[in-house]
């Protein structure tokens, strides 16, 4: 039996932004982007071009390799020809690979938002496909409010969508963009817009979790025959959120009640590294991940000591609904976790370091990560911090450089002019070739000097480091007052455009910050000698 693919269309970079206390930077959606080209969405839309800086800047490059790179913007405005309309041009000039545009299809919108007529509407939408099919773009459209406006005039609604795909749309969204939709309305709505003439392998469904229901809704228009979801990572997004890609991926891949009719882009192997993307994304977002996540969550397949975890030893499937591995979680209730073990040797072998299941070194890299994560430490989203340790621990690491002592000071005093100034300085003494080194340097705030310090004088190694940049530093604090337990991210990039992330944890914010930018440093040397960094080369 051919099973038929559902396609996955990511709006984390676009949707996601309207989440309360999240703001993108361009170096954020390059790196997120990044992560989900390398996991393998269809679709990933990047925002806006032309509603912001950060959204037109990214757009000045296509940012995926493999996945459908796309731009979201208006249908043209009515009034004015598709040639002539500025919002229009600057979505056809994007460096995109599609465009997403978003039509009304509530009449009572295209009244009151538009304030035009429901004819000029559909005009606007069949234009502004053409417009993207002509200038060589997949063209997709998001029609927005659709289930409501079903509700009201089921004729205009589906008219709407009809006009989308008959001018050349791949794909017609059907947004339930209140979130207020129940499943049964899904289905029965979805039904008869196929019935009427938009055929399933042309349809979308992108649903808000308002009613907490986005996933089991987008799991609804899939039975009724549409073959694309929209959502996001975490299930992130404004008001509620949107559909949690992270647990429709799974749910798709891992349950018969999908998988023997449809698949994914997201084979068994992929699947294995959804939870260390789940939650390297937190980590970029600088926030803890859901420990009762479904799938990736810490305590997913979490076991608390009883007849649960004595009958778990014994078969893990009398309380597990799926294998933790598959997912690349791991089982917490198991002395001798083999699953975990499994998992290690795959993500070391992924990064050229080849363990034998057998040897003791791994099974002390696996007893040190668990015991510094619950330290505070998080390698899900230091890639780069987590490689050095397991070098080290399976093997050596070249001496580059040792540290034998830093010092930061902080003065907050008056100028000549009576105005508070703050002054940060830091000393650095190194030892490289046997040689002591020490530089001292004046920074923005006592990290900044730190690190301005630290790589004043490299000796030998000062050219190697020139194109080392720090793109990124977040600091969580891990409990509470003042003595709190601080986790220190830090992302850096050179000149080879590779990325990479380091991670510290002290009671000290200094210390911590030390550790994830030395990590950083001793990361760069061994990737300039081909000794690293061979995944974040790729």
């Amino acid at each position: 039996m051919t099973r038929e693919k559902i396609y996955l269309f990511d709006t984390t970079l676009r949707d996601g932004q309207q989440t309360p206390g999240i703001d993108f930077s361009v170096e954020d959606k390059i790196a997120i982007a990044a992560m989900l080209d390398e996991f393998g969405l269809d679709y990933v839309e990047g925002g806006y071009p032309g509603a912001n800086p950060t959204d037109t800047a990214f757009f000045s490059e296509k940012r995926t390799q493999s996945s459908v790179f796309v731009a979201f913007g208006m249908t043209k405005r009515a009034g004015v020809s598709a040639s002539n309309d500025p919002g229009l041009a600057t979505l056809l000039q994007a460096k995109s690979d599609a465009i997403c545009f978003v039509a009304k299809s509530w009449d009572y919108h295209v009244r009151v938002a538009l304030g035009c007529s429901n004819e000029e509407n559909l005009e606007c939408i069949a234009e502004s496909v053409k417009a993207a099919v002509a200038a060589g773009k997949e063209a997709l459209v998001d029609c927005e409010h659709f289930f409501d406006g079903y509700k009201a005039n089921p004729a205009y609604a589906i008219a709407c969508a009809k006009t989308a795909y008959e001018a050349g749309a791949r794909w017609v969204v059907l947004c339930d963009t209140n979130g207020g939709t129940q499943p049964p309305e899904i289905r029965a709505i979805v039904e008869a817009v196929i019935a009427d003439g938009v055929p399933g392998t042309a349809l979308g469904i992108h649903a808000h979790n308002d009613t907490g229901q986005a996933v089991a809704n987008s799991l609804a228009a899939v039975e009724a025959g549409v073959r694309q979801i929209q959502g996001t990572l975490n299930g992130i997004g404004e008001r509620c959120g949107n559909a949690n890609l992270v647990t429709l991926i799974p749910t798709l891949a891992l349950k018969n009640a999908y998988n023997v009719r449809f698949e994914t882009a997201i084979d068994a192997e992929r699947l294995e590294g959804l939870t260390g993307l789940s939650h390297a994304f937190d980590e970029l977002l600088n926030r803890s991940p859901d420990q009762q996540a479904p799938y990736v969550g810490a305590s997913a397949f979490a076991t608390k000591a009883g007849i649960h975890a004595s009958a778990l030893l014994k078969d893990p499937r009398t309380y597990e609904h799926v294998p933790p591995e598959t997912v690349g979680n791991f089982r917490k209730v198991m002395v001798s976790d083999q699953g975990g073990k499994a998992n290690f040797i795959n993500v070391l072998k992924r990064r050229g370091i080849e363990v034998a299941k057998d040897d003791p070194k791994l099974d002390m890299l696996i007893s040190i990560v668990k015991e510094r994560e619950a330290s505070g430490y998080a390698y899900e989203g230091a890639d780069a911090s987590f490689e050095l340790l397991a070098r080290r621990t399976l093997g050596t690491i070249p001496e580059f450089f040792s540290i034998d002592g830093f010092r930061v000071m902080v003065e907050r005093r008056f100028d000549s002019h009576g105005r508070v100034k703050i002054v940060s300085e830091a000393v650095v003494k190194m030892i490289i070739d046997g040689h002591t080194v020490m530089s001292v340097a004046e920074g923005d705030g006592p990290v900044n000097a730190l690190d301005l310090a630290l790589r004043k004088d490299f000796g030998k190694y000062q050219e190697e480091i020139a194109d080392l940049v720090l793109a990124d530093f977040k600091v969580r604090i891990l409990n509470g007052g003042t003595e709190a337990i601080t986790r220190v991210l830090v992302e850096s990039n050179d000149s080879h455009g590779v990325r990479w992330w380091t991670v510290g944890v002290s009671e000290n914010i200094i210390d911590a910050s030390f550790q994830a930018l030395m990590d950083s440093i001793v990361y760069k040397l061994m990737k300039n000698r081909q000794m690293a960094g061979k995944i974040a080369a790729e």
